[in-house]
Protein backbone atom coordinates (compact mmCIF):
# COMPACT_ATOMS: atom_id res chain seq x y z
CA UNK A 1 0.00 0.00 0.00
CA UNK A 2 1.34 3.20 -1.00
CA UNK A 3 1.49 5.90 1.84
CA UNK A 4 1.73 9.85 0.86
CA UNK A 5 2.83 11.35 4.37
CA UNK A 6 4.64 14.52 2.78
CA UNK A 7 3.22 18.04 1.42
CA UNK A 8 6.07 20.08 -0.94
CA UNK A 9 6.65 23.19 0.75
CA UNK A 10 9.87 25.83 0.44
CA UNK A 11 11.11 23.33 -2.23
CA UNK A 12 11.45 20.41 -0.40
CA UNK A 13 9.62 17.06 0.38
CA UNK A 14 8.07 17.75 4.20
CA UNK A 15 6.30 15.60 6.53
CA UNK A 16 2.84 16.40 7.14
CA UNK A 17 2.23 17.77 11.14
CA UNK A 18 -1.09 16.60 10.82
CA UNK A 19 -2.11 12.77 11.96
CA UNK A 20 -5.74 12.18 10.26
CA UNK A 21 -5.54 9.58 7.42
CA UNK A 22 -7.79 8.69 4.73
CA UNK A 23 -8.03 6.16 2.47
CA UNK A 24 -7.16 6.15 -1.27
CA UNK A 25 -9.63 3.96 -3.48
CA UNK A 26 -9.99 2.43 -6.72
CA UNK A 27 -13.01 3.60 -7.72
CA UNK A 28 -13.49 0.73 -9.82
CA UNK A 29 -12.98 -1.99 -7.70
CA UNK A 30 -13.86 -0.05 -4.47
CA UNK A 31 -10.25 -1.48 -2.92
CA UNK A 32 -8.06 0.58 -1.06
CA UNK A 33 -5.09 1.53 -2.87
CA UNK A 34 -2.89 4.17 -0.59
CA UNK A 35 -3.35 6.14 2.37
CA UNK A 36 -2.79 9.94 2.74
CA UNK A 37 -1.51 11.84 5.98
CA UNK A 38 -3.70 15.09 6.08
CA UNK A 39 -2.14 18.46 6.84
CA UNK A 40 -3.50 20.71 9.42
CA UNK A 41 -3.78 24.55 10.04
CA UNK A 42 0.28 24.33 11.29
CA UNK A 43 0.83 22.75 7.94
CA UNK A 44 -0.37 25.23 6.02
CA UNK A 45 1.16 28.45 7.88
CA UNK A 46 4.59 26.91 6.82
CA UNK A 47 3.62 26.65 3.19
CA UNK A 48 2.15 30.05 3.40
CA UNK A 49 4.95 31.77 5.36
CA UNK A 50 6.93 29.69 2.58
CA UNK A 51 5.53 31.74 -0.47
CA UNK A 52 5.75 34.94 1.68
CA UNK A 53 9.44 34.58 2.43
CA UNK A 54 10.16 33.50 -1.55
CA UNK A 55 7.57 36.45 -2.95
CA UNK A 56 9.66 39.15 -1.89
CA UNK A 57 12.71 38.07 -4.69
CA UNK A 58 10.78 36.30 -6.78
CA UNK A 59 7.40 39.21 -7.64
CA UNK A 60 10.87 40.61 -8.75
CA UNK A 61 12.09 38.11 -11.74
CA UNK A 62 12.18 38.70 -15.23
CA UNK A 63 10.08 37.92 -17.52
CA UNK A 64 12.71 35.70 -19.30
CA UNK A 65 13.11 33.76 -15.91
CA UNK A 66 9.77 33.34 -15.64
CA UNK A 67 9.27 31.85 -19.43
CA UNK A 68 12.33 29.58 -18.49
CA UNK A 69 10.52 27.90 -15.28
CA UNK A 70 7.43 27.81 -16.88
CA UNK A 71 8.87 25.47 -19.82
CA UNK A 72 11.17 23.59 -17.53
CA UNK A 73 7.36 22.92 -15.69
CA UNK A 74 5.93 21.65 -18.85
CA UNK A 75 8.99 19.55 -19.93
CA UNK A 76 9.15 17.88 -15.87
CA UNK A 77 5.32 17.05 -16.66
CA UNK A 78 5.30 16.09 -19.98
CA UNK A 79 8.39 13.12 -19.09
CA UNK A 80 5.66 12.09 -16.82
CA UNK A 81 2.81 12.07 -18.71
CA UNK A 82 2.20 8.55 -19.20
CA UNK A 83 2.30 7.89 -15.15
CA UNK A 84 0.22 10.64 -14.31
CA UNK A 85 -2.41 9.65 -16.69
CA UNK A 86 -1.82 5.52 -15.15
CA UNK A 87 -2.38 7.34 -11.42
CA UNK A 88 -5.90 9.11 -13.32
CA UNK A 89 -7.18 5.99 -14.24
CA UNK A 90 -6.28 3.71 -11.13
CA UNK A 91 -7.46 6.72 -8.52
CA UNK A 92 -10.38 8.20 -9.91
CA UNK A 93 -11.51 6.70 -12.76
CA UNK A 94 -10.61 8.24 -15.87
CA UNK A 95 -10.68 6.15 -19.12
CA UNK A 96 -7.15 5.71 -20.59
CA UNK A 97 -8.19 6.89 -23.75
CA UNK A 98 -8.66 10.06 -22.57
CA UNK A 99 -6.16 10.29 -19.63
CA UNK A 100 -2.98 10.90 -21.37
CA UNK A 101 -4.61 13.52 -23.42
CA UNK A 102 -5.22 15.26 -19.97
CA UNK A 103 -1.76 15.12 -19.20
CA UNK A 104 -0.40 16.73 -22.30
CA UNK A 105 -3.54 19.14 -21.40
CA UNK A 106 -1.96 19.71 -18.15
CA UNK A 107 1.99 20.09 -19.59
CA UNK A 108 0.53 22.82 -22.55
CA UNK A 109 -1.13 25.15 -19.80
CA UNK A 110 2.42 26.03 -19.07
CA UNK A 111 3.43 27.00 -22.30
CA UNK A 112 0.35 28.96 -22.79
CA UNK A 113 1.13 30.92 -19.84
CA UNK A 114 4.72 31.61 -21.21
CA UNK A 115 3.13 32.72 -24.51
CA UNK A 116 1.26 34.95 -22.61
CA UNK A 117 3.52 35.84 -20.58
CA UNK A 118 5.83 37.24 -23.18
CA UNK A 119 3.20 39.42 -24.88
CA UNK A 120 2.04 40.90 -21.90
CA UNK A 121 2.59 44.23 -20.87
CA UNK A 122 3.66 45.21 -17.35
CA UNK A 123 3.76 48.74 -17.47
CA UNK A 124 1.69 50.66 -19.83
CA UNK A 125 0.33 54.31 -20.16
CA UNK A 126 -3.43 55.59 -19.57
CA UNK A 127 -3.40 59.18 -20.59
CA UNK A 128 -0.52 60.79 -18.86
CA UNK A 129 -0.40 58.15 -16.11
CA UNK A 130 2.16 55.00 -16.03
CA UNK A 131 0.55 51.86 -15.35
CA UNK A 132 2.71 49.30 -13.58
CA UNK A 133 0.79 46.12 -13.17
CA UNK A 134 2.59 44.47 -10.31
CA UNK A 135 2.19 41.01 -8.50
CA UNK A 136 -0.79 39.75 -6.50
CA UNK A 137 0.62 38.53 -3.67
CA UNK A 138 0.69 34.61 -2.36
CA UNK A 139 -2.21 33.05 -3.94
CA UNK A 140 -3.94 29.90 -2.23
CA UNK A 141 -5.39 27.60 -4.84
CA UNK A 142 -7.91 24.93 -3.61
CA UNK A 143 -8.46 22.64 -6.82
CA UNK A 144 -10.90 19.36 -6.91
CA UNK A 145 -10.41 15.75 -8.02
CA UNK A 146 -12.05 15.72 -11.65
CA UNK A 147 -8.75 15.97 -13.59
CA UNK A 148 -6.47 16.64 -10.08
CA UNK A 149 -3.27 17.18 -12.13
CA UNK A 150 -4.85 19.70 -15.10
CA UNK A 151 -6.94 21.45 -12.28
CA UNK A 152 -3.34 22.38 -10.35
CA UNK A 153 -1.42 23.30 -13.65
CA UNK A 154 -4.00 25.65 -14.21
CA UNK A 155 -3.60 27.40 -11.14
CA UNK A 156 0.30 27.47 -10.88
CA UNK A 157 0.91 28.11 -14.74
CA UNK A 158 -0.84 32.19 -14.23
CA UNK A 159 0.44 32.85 -10.69
CA UNK A 160 4.39 31.98 -12.11
CA UNK A 161 4.09 34.14 -15.08
CA UNK A 162 2.69 37.23 -13.01
CA UNK A 163 5.28 36.55 -10.57
CA UNK A 164 3.54 35.34 -7.80
CA UNK A 165 4.23 32.56 -5.30
CA UNK A 166 0.88 30.10 -4.60
CA UNK A 167 0.43 27.46 -2.25
CA UNK A 168 -2.28 25.06 -3.54
CA UNK A 169 -4.34 22.61 -1.75
CA UNK A 170 -5.87 19.56 -3.75
CA UNK A 171 -8.30 17.68 -3.35
CA UNK A 172 -7.28 15.07 -0.57
CA UNK A 173 -8.71 12.01 -2.81
CA UNK A 174 -6.54 12.98 -5.56
CA UNK A 175 -3.08 12.35 -3.28
CA UNK A 176 -1.22 9.58 -5.84
CA UNK A 177 -1.75 11.90 -8.78
CA UNK A 178 -0.76 15.07 -6.23
CA UNK A 179 2.76 12.73 -5.24
CA UNK A 180 3.78 12.11 -9.02
CA UNK A 181 2.84 16.30 -9.44
CA UNK A 182 5.30 17.24 -7.00
CA UNK A 183 8.06 15.17 -8.39
CA UNK A 184 7.56 16.83 -11.45
CA UNK A 185 7.89 20.58 -9.44
CA UNK A 186 10.49 19.37 -7.84
CA UNK A 187 12.33 18.34 -10.78
CA UNK A 188 11.50 21.80 -12.59
CA UNK A 189 14.16 23.30 -10.21
CA UNK A 190 11.91 26.30 -9.43
CA UNK A 191 13.17 28.69 -6.88
CA UNK A 192 12.31 27.26 -2.89
CA UNK A 193 9.34 28.50 -1.91
CA UNK A 194 7.51 29.99 -4.86
CA UNK A 195 5.47 26.59 -5.41
CA UNK A 196 4.12 24.69 -1.94
CA UNK A 197 1.44 21.95 -1.85
CA UNK A 198 -0.23 20.68 0.82
CA UNK A 199 -2.34 17.63 1.17
CA UNK A 200 -5.56 18.12 3.48
CA UNK A 201 -9.26 18.57 3.40
CA UNK A 202 -11.32 21.76 2.26
CA UNK A 203 -12.95 22.31 6.43
CA UNK A 204 -8.90 22.23 7.96
CA UNK A 205 -6.32 23.69 5.00
CA UNK A 206 -8.92 25.11 2.64
CA UNK A 207 -10.45 26.97 5.56
CA UNK A 208 -6.54 28.41 6.52
CA UNK A 209 -5.58 29.38 3.11
CA UNK A 210 -9.17 31.67 2.97
CA UNK A 211 -8.51 33.32 6.28
CA UNK A 212 -4.99 33.78 6.18
CA UNK A 213 -3.96 37.52 6.55
CA UNK A 214 -0.93 36.46 3.99
CA UNK A 215 -2.49 34.80 1.17
CA UNK A 216 -3.41 37.83 -1.01
CA UNK A 217 -5.79 35.80 -3.38
CA UNK A 218 -8.32 32.21 -3.34
CA UNK A 219 -8.53 30.79 -6.87
CA UNK A 220 -10.95 28.01 -6.51
CA UNK A 221 -12.27 25.26 -8.84
CA UNK A 222 -15.41 23.23 -7.32
CA UNK A 223 -18.65 23.70 -6.64
CA UNK A 224 -20.75 26.56 -5.95
CA UNK A 225 -21.84 25.99 -2.51
CA UNK A 226 -18.33 26.17 -1.19
CA UNK A 227 -17.86 29.44 -3.10
CA UNK A 228 -20.12 30.78 -1.56
CA UNK A 229 -18.55 29.99 1.52
CA UNK A 230 -14.75 30.60 0.88
CA UNK A 231 -16.59 34.34 -0.68
CA UNK A 232 -17.98 34.72 2.83
CA UNK A 233 -14.96 34.08 4.58
CA UNK A 234 -12.50 35.52 2.24
CA UNK A 235 -14.39 39.11 2.98
CA UNK A 236 -12.89 39.36 6.32
CA UNK A 237 -9.30 40.17 4.75
CA UNK A 238 -10.85 41.56 1.15
CA UNK A 239 -8.75 38.57 -0.86
CA UNK A 240 -9.16 38.80 -4.57
CA UNK A 241 -11.02 35.97 -5.93
CA UNK A 242 -11.12 33.74 -9.17
CA UNK A 243 -14.12 30.81 -8.08
CA UNK A 244 -14.56 28.74 -11.06
CA UNK A 245 -17.93 27.11 -10.01
CA UNK A 246 -20.72 24.87 -10.85
CA UNK A 247 -23.07 24.63 -14.08
CA UNK A 248 -25.82 23.72 -15.52
CA UNK A 249 -25.12 23.98 -19.15
CA UNK A 250 -27.87 24.12 -21.86
CA UNK A 251 -27.43 22.39 -24.96
CA UNK A 252 -29.77 23.93 -27.84
CA UNK A 253 -30.23 22.24 -31.03
CA UNK A 254 -31.97 24.33 -33.19
CA UNK A 255 -35.05 22.72 -35.95
CA UNK A 256 -32.31 23.48 -38.70
CA UNK A 257 -29.48 21.46 -37.19
CA UNK A 258 -28.57 17.72 -38.46
CA UNK A 259 -29.83 15.40 -35.67
CA UNK A 260 -27.41 12.43 -37.08
CA UNK A 261 -24.54 14.85 -35.68
CA UNK A 262 -25.96 16.47 -33.19
CA UNK A 263 -27.63 13.85 -30.86
CA UNK A 264 -24.20 12.09 -30.45
CA UNK A 265 -21.85 15.37 -30.13
CA UNK A 266 -24.47 16.86 -27.50
CA UNK A 267 -24.12 13.08 -25.99
CA UNK A 268 -20.20 13.34 -25.58
CA UNK A 269 -20.98 16.95 -23.97
CA UNK A 270 -23.27 15.56 -20.97
CA UNK A 271 -21.05 12.45 -20.58
CA UNK A 272 -17.35 14.12 -21.08
CA UNK A 273 -15.42 12.59 -18.15
CA UNK A 274 -18.19 10.33 -17.08
CA UNK A 275 -20.78 13.43 -16.42
CA UNK A 276 -17.66 14.73 -13.71
CA UNK A 277 -17.26 18.18 -15.82
CA UNK A 278 -18.31 21.74 -14.60
CA UNK A 279 -19.15 22.24 -18.29
CA UNK A 280 -21.38 19.31 -18.88
CA UNK A 281 -24.15 20.05 -21.58
CA UNK A 282 -26.49 18.16 -18.93
CA UNK A 283 -30.03 20.03 -20.57
CA UNK A 284 -30.95 19.45 -23.75
CA UNK A 285 -33.04 21.31 -25.44
CA UNK A 286 -34.76 19.74 -29.19
CA UNK A 287 -37.50 20.92 -30.97
CA UNK A 288 -40.89 20.16 -29.52
CA UNK A 289 -41.69 18.11 -33.55
CA UNK A 290 -38.20 16.49 -33.52
CA UNK A 291 -38.47 15.04 -29.83
CA UNK A 292 -39.32 11.38 -31.36
CA UNK A 293 -36.66 11.38 -33.96
CA UNK A 294 -34.11 12.38 -31.16
CA UNK A 295 -35.12 9.92 -28.39
CA UNK A 296 -34.41 7.30 -30.95
CA UNK A 297 -30.58 8.55 -31.75
CA UNK A 298 -30.11 9.20 -27.67
CA UNK A 299 -30.61 5.79 -27.54
CA UNK A 300 -28.49 4.64 -30.10
CA UNK A 301 -25.68 7.14 -28.99
CA UNK A 302 -26.04 5.87 -25.42
CA UNK A 303 -25.54 2.13 -26.68
CA UNK A 304 -22.34 2.91 -28.48
CA UNK A 305 -20.41 4.54 -25.88
CA UNK A 306 -18.51 1.64 -23.68
CA UNK A 307 -19.01 1.61 -20.24
CA UNK A 308 -16.64 -0.35 -18.52
CA UNK A 309 -13.20 -0.35 -16.51
CA UNK A 310 -11.22 2.01 -17.56
CA UNK A 311 -8.21 0.84 -17.99
CA UNK A 312 -9.33 -1.21 -21.35
CA UNK A 313 -8.18 0.95 -24.11
CA UNK A 314 -12.32 1.94 -25.80
CA UNK A 315 -13.91 2.54 -22.63
CA UNK A 316 -15.38 5.98 -22.88
CA UNK A 317 -17.55 6.22 -20.00
CA UNK A 318 -15.81 5.24 -16.34
CA UNK A 319 -16.67 5.06 -12.40
CA UNK A 320 -17.76 7.78 -10.49
CA UNK A 321 -14.82 8.48 -7.95
CA UNK A 322 -16.66 7.85 -4.77
CA UNK A 323 -19.60 6.37 -3.20
CA UNK A 324 -20.66 9.62 -1.93
CA UNK A 325 -20.66 10.56 -5.62
CA UNK A 326 -22.67 7.46 -6.87
CA UNK A 327 -25.15 7.75 -3.93
CA UNK A 328 -25.54 11.40 -5.30
CA UNK A 329 -26.64 10.25 -8.50
CA UNK A 330 -28.40 7.75 -7.57
CA UNK A 331 -30.42 10.27 -5.38
CA UNK A 332 -31.38 12.52 -8.53
CA UNK A 333 -31.94 9.70 -10.55
CA UNK A 334 -34.62 8.77 -8.51
CA UNK A 335 -35.78 12.35 -8.56
CA UNK A 336 -36.30 12.60 -12.07
CA UNK A 337 -38.45 9.30 -11.76
CA UNK A 338 -40.83 11.08 -8.73
CA UNK A 339 -41.47 13.86 -10.37
CA UNK A 340 -42.40 12.29 -13.56
CA UNK A 341 -39.57 12.35 -16.45
CA UNK A 342 -39.59 9.92 -19.03
CA UNK A 343 -36.59 7.19 -18.72
CA UNK A 344 -34.99 7.24 -22.36
CA UNK A 345 -31.97 5.31 -21.50
CA UNK A 346 -30.11 4.12 -17.98
CA UNK A 347 -31.70 4.13 -15.10
CA UNK A 348 -31.09 3.29 -11.30
CA UNK A 349 -28.25 0.78 -9.95
CA UNK A 350 -25.06 -0.66 -11.06
CA UNK A 351 -24.50 -2.04 -15.00
CA UNK A 352 -24.86 -5.45 -15.34
CA UNK A 353 -21.48 -7.05 -14.62
CA UNK A 354 -20.09 -3.91 -13.09
CA UNK A 355 -21.27 -3.92 -9.23
CA UNK A 356 -17.82 -4.06 -7.91
CA UNK A 357 -17.28 -0.33 -8.61
CA UNK A 358 -18.95 3.11 -8.31
CA UNK A 359 -20.46 2.82 -12.39
CA UNK A 360 -23.74 4.34 -12.92
CA UNK A 361 -26.36 3.60 -15.88
CA UNK A 362 -25.74 6.50 -18.28
CA UNK A 363 -29.16 7.97 -17.73
CA UNK A 364 -31.00 10.42 -20.14
CA UNK A 365 -34.48 11.44 -19.10
CA UNK A 366 -37.06 13.23 -21.64
CA UNK A 367 -39.97 15.37 -20.71
CA UNK A 368 -38.30 16.86 -18.36
CA UNK A 369 -39.80 20.52 -17.00
CA UNK A 370 -36.97 23.18 -16.37
CA UNK A 371 -38.66 23.18 -12.94
CA UNK A 372 -37.31 19.58 -11.94
CA UNK A 373 -34.95 19.05 -9.72
CA UNK A 374 -32.75 17.28 -12.33
CA UNK A 375 -32.83 20.51 -14.46
CA UNK A 376 -31.93 22.75 -11.68
CA UNK A 377 -29.29 21.10 -9.91
CA UNK A 378 -26.05 20.25 -11.00
CA UNK A 379 -25.57 16.50 -10.44
CA UNK A 380 -21.75 15.69 -11.49
CA UNK A 381 -22.84 12.57 -13.22
CA UNK A 382 -23.79 10.79 -16.61
CA UNK A 383 -27.68 12.00 -16.13
CA UNK A 384 -29.12 14.05 -18.74
CA UNK A 385 -32.25 16.20 -19.02
CA UNK A 386 -33.74 16.39 -22.63
CA UNK A 387 -36.29 19.53 -22.19
CA UNK A 388 -38.58 19.91 -25.60
CA UNK A 389 -39.64 23.71 -27.12
CA UNK A 390 -41.50 25.16 -29.32
CA UNK A 391 -39.80 28.56 -30.69
CA UNK A 392 -36.45 29.88 -30.62
CA UNK A 393 -37.52 32.67 -28.27
CA UNK A 394 -38.99 29.89 -25.67
CA UNK A 395 -35.29 27.64 -25.81
CA UNK A 396 -33.21 31.10 -25.46
CA UNK A 397 -35.56 31.68 -22.54
CA UNK A 398 -35.42 28.27 -21.40
CA UNK A 399 -31.76 28.12 -20.93
CA UNK A 400 -31.03 31.19 -19.62
CA UNK A 401 -33.87 30.17 -16.65
CA UNK A 402 -31.13 28.72 -14.41
CA UNK A 403 -28.60 30.23 -11.83
CA UNK A 404 -25.82 29.07 -13.45
CA UNK A 405 -24.31 30.60 -16.62
CA UNK A 406 -20.82 28.62 -16.94
CA UNK A 407 -21.43 27.34 -20.42
CA UNK A 408 -23.60 26.53 -23.55
CA UNK A 409 -23.99 24.81 -26.80
CA UNK A 410 -25.54 25.19 -29.66
CA UNK A 411 -26.25 23.53 -33.02
CA UNK A 412 -27.33 25.00 -36.66
CA UNK A 413 -26.96 24.26 -39.95
CA UNK A 414 -26.72 28.28 -40.24
CA UNK A 415 -24.02 29.64 -38.50
CA UNK A 416 -25.58 33.15 -38.48
CA UNK A 417 -28.48 31.76 -36.68
CA UNK A 418 -26.34 30.08 -34.31
CA UNK A 419 -24.31 33.23 -33.27
CA UNK A 420 -27.40 35.59 -32.99
CA UNK A 421 -28.51 32.99 -30.59
CA UNK A 422 -25.12 32.31 -28.99
CA UNK A 423 -25.10 36.37 -28.64
CA UNK A 424 -28.35 36.16 -26.05
CA UNK A 425 -27.16 33.23 -23.65
CA UNK A 426 -26.02 33.83 -20.37
CA UNK A 427 -22.78 31.60 -20.31
CA UNK A 428 -19.14 32.76 -19.86
CA UNK A 429 -18.70 30.37 -23.00
CA UNK A 430 -20.75 29.10 -25.74
CA UNK A 431 -19.54 26.62 -27.67
CA UNK A 432 -21.16 26.78 -31.61
CA UNK A 433 -21.67 23.30 -33.28
CA UNK A 434 -18.73 21.77 -31.59
CA UNK A 435 -18.15 20.09 -28.10
CA UNK A 436 -14.53 20.49 -27.23
CA UNK A 437 -13.41 23.25 -25.28
CA UNK A 438 -10.45 23.55 -27.67
CA UNK A 439 -8.87 26.92 -27.92
CA UNK A 440 -6.92 27.77 -24.89
CA UNK A 441 -6.83 31.86 -25.31
CA UNK A 442 -10.47 31.73 -24.90
CA UNK A 443 -11.27 32.75 -20.85
CA UNK A 444 -13.22 29.95 -18.83
CA UNK A 445 -15.84 31.00 -16.24
CA UNK A 446 -18.69 31.52 -15.79
CA UNK A 447 -21.91 34.14 -15.57
CA UNK A 448 -23.89 34.60 -12.23
CA UNK A 449 -23.35 31.88 -9.44
CA UNK A 450 -20.99 29.77 -11.63
CA UNK A 451 -18.20 32.02 -10.86
CA UNK A 452 -15.89 34.93 -10.71
CA UNK A 453 -12.92 35.91 -12.68
CA UNK A 454 -11.43 33.96 -15.31
CA UNK A 455 -8.74 31.63 -15.87
CA UNK A 456 -6.98 30.57 -19.57
CA UNK A 457 -4.18 33.03 -21.51
CA UNK A 458 -3.93 36.45 -20.82
CA UNK A 459 -7.08 36.43 -18.74
CA UNK A 460 -5.83 34.32 -16.37
CA UNK A 461 -2.70 36.27 -15.85
CA UNK A 462 -4.65 39.70 -15.67
CA UNK A 463 -6.17 37.90 -12.05
CA UNK A 464 -3.03 37.51 -10.47
CA UNK A 465 -1.49 40.91 -11.30
CA UNK A 466 -2.77 44.60 -9.61
CA UNK A 467 -2.78 47.97 -11.12
CA UNK A 468 -0.50 50.98 -9.54
CA UNK A 469 -1.05 54.27 -11.41
CA UNK A 470 2.06 56.40 -11.42
CA UNK A 471 0.70 59.90 -11.88
CA UNK A 472 3.13 62.41 -12.95
CA UNK A 473 5.84 60.00 -13.92
CA UNK A 474 6.95 61.68 -16.85
CA UNK A 475 6.32 65.67 -15.49
CA UNK A 476 9.90 67.51 -14.59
Amino acid sequence: MRIIDQHYIDGRFVKAQGTEVQSLINPSTKEIIGQVVLGNEADTQLAVAAAKTALKAFSKTSVEERSDMLQRLHDAVMDKAEVLAAASVEEYGSPAAASYGRAAFAAQTFLHAKEALEDFEFERTAGSTRIVMEPLGVIGAITPWNANYTHICGKIAPALAAGCTIVVKPSEISALQTQLLMECINAAGIPAGVINIVNGTGSVVGAELTRHQDVAKISFTGSTAVGRLISKNAADTIKRLTLELGGKSPNLILDDADLQTAIPMAMGIAFSNTGQACHAGSRLLIPEHLMEEAKKLIQKAVVSMKLGYPAEKDTVLGPLVNQKQFDTVQRYIQSGLDEGAELVAGGLGHPEGLEGGYFVKPTVFANVTNQMTIAREEIFGPVLSVISYTSQEEAIAIANDTIFGLAAYVSSSSLERAREVASRLEAGRVLINKGIHDDPYAPFGGFKQSGIGRDSGVYGLLEHVEAKAILGYDEV
